[in-house]
C-alpha cells in the first residue's frame, strides 16, 4: 500500500505546503509509526495515539522557492520566544501529510541527518562594541599609547573570565562572538542560549572604556547560523598571523547595516544616540519579565542582507533593557 493512501490523509509536496502557517516537523524515522497510529484513529481504535509518536520540532513556513522552503523554527517557547531562521532544502524533504478530520497543522517529515544537524550545530550571537567620539579624542590628544595598552591589558583580563566568548579588539572597537546550541533529546547536547549574558558583559565593558579611555561605548547585536558546525570560537593559525572567527561574514554585514541605519536615523533626528542596537529576531528572543514590554520598545527599520523587504532593529539604554529581563 502506498504511503498515506488512506482517504483521511491529505498529502503535500514541498511546493504545496501552506505558506505563512505553523506546522510540525519530525524525523523521517517516525513516518510509518505516525501513519499507523492515525489509521488506527480513523478506525476508532481507542488506543490510537499519533501525538505520542516521536519528537516535534515546531516551524513556520515563511516562503517556498525552487530550492526549498524558508523556515522559522522555535528551539524554545517555554521561557522565551526564540525564533531561528533557516532553510529546508529540497533534498531534505521526505513527505508531508495531515489527518484533516482531526488536525489543523500538517506534519512535515525530513531527513534524519538534516534535522540532527539543525538541532546540534553551533549557532552564534555577535556584537560590535564601538567607542563614541574616538576620533575627536585622538585629535585632542586625549588618547595616549599608554591608555590604549591599558585597555588591551584590561580586555585580556575580562576575556580570561569569559572563555565562551571570543574577543577581537581594535582599540576603539571590539567584536564579540559566542556560540550556542539548541540541543536534542538523547544526544547529550543541551540548550545553551543565554543572550542576556552579552548585555551584562556590555555593562562591564562600559566601565572598562570609561576608566581607561574616558569614553562611552555603544553596541550593535545580531545573531546567525554558524557554518563551522563543530569548530571552536576562533581559529588561530600555527604561524600566529591568521585568525578566523569560524563564521560566515553575513552576521557582521547585518551589524554594519544596523549601525548605518542607526547613524542615519540619529542624523535625521528620528531617534537619539543609544547604547544598544539589536536586530529584531535577537531582541524578541530575550527573556522579558513581561512579553508585552518588548512590543512597546522603540524600533526602527533597516534593510537586512539576503532578506526581502525591511527588517527592524530595537534601540535603548542597557540599564533600561536589563531591568525588563529575567537574568540567569
Amino acid at each position: 500500500m502506498a504511503r498515506f493512501s488512506h482517504p483521511s490523509f491529505q498529502t503535500f509536496s514541498l511546493p504545496d505546503l501552506p505558506e505563512g502557517r505553523d506546522i510540525f516537523m519530525m524525523d523521517e524515522i517516525y513516518i510509518d509509526e505516525w501513519e499507523a497510529e492515525n489509521i488506527k484513529r480513523f478506525s476508532d481504535q481507542g488506543d490510537a495515539d499519533p501525538y505520542g509518536v516521536g519528537y516535534i520540532t515546531p516551524v513556520h513556513i515563511s516562503g517556498i522557492n525552487t530550492t526549498g522552503a524558508d523556515l522559522s523554527w522555535y528551539p524554545n517557547t517555554h521561557d522565551r520566544f526564540h525564533e531561528v531562521k533557516t532553510v529546508l532544502p529540497n533534498s531534505a524533504f521526505v513527505a508531508a501529510a495531515i489527518a484533516y478530520e482531526y488536525d489543523k497543522r500538517p506534519q512535515l517529515f525530513v531527513k534524519s541527518d538534516w534535522l540532527r544537524k539543525l538541532h546540534l550545530r553551533s549557532n552564534s550571537i555577535f556584537a560590535m562594541i564601538d567607542a563614541i567620539d574616538m576620533s575627536d579624542a585622538i585629535r585632542s590628544g586625549a588618547i595616549s599609547h599608554e591608555k590604549v595598552i591599558a585597555l588591551r591589558d584590561r580586555l585580556d583580563e575580562v576575556a580570561a573570565r569569559f572563555p565562551q566568548i571570543s574577543f577581537i579588539s581594535f582599540a576603539d572597537s571590539l567584536l564579540l562572538k559566542t556560540n550556542w546550541t539548541a540541543g536534542m533529546v538523547d544526544t547529550g547536547v543541551s540548550y545553551t542560549y543565554l543572550p542576556e549574558g552579552l548585555l551584562t558583559l556590555f555593562q562591564e565593558l562600559q566601565e572598562l572604556y570609561r576608566n581607561t579611555l574616558g569614553l562611552e561605548i555603544y553596541g550593535v547585536f545580531a545573531q546567525g547560523s554558524n557554518e563551522y558546525y563543530d569548530d571552536p570560537l576562533l581559529h588561530i593559525s600555527k604561524s600566529q598571523n591568521h585568525i578566523s572567527l569560524n563564521s560566515l561574514g553575513l552576521p557582521f554585514a547585518q551589524i554594519s547595516l544596523i549601525e548605518g541605519a542607526a547613524r542615519k536615523a540619529i542624523r535625521k533626528g528620528e531617534h537619539s544616540r543609544m547604547e544598544i542596537y539589536m536586530d529584531k529576531d535577537l531582541f524578541y528572543s530575550l527573556s522579558f519579565k513581561d512579553y508585552h514590554q518588548r512590543e512597546k520598545w522603540p524600533s526602527a527599520t533597516y534593510s537586512p542582507k539576503l532578506t526581502a523587504g525591511s527588517g527592524s532593529y530595537f534601540y535603548g539604554m542597557c540599564d533600561d533593557l536589563l531591568s525588563c529581563l529575567t537574568l540567569p
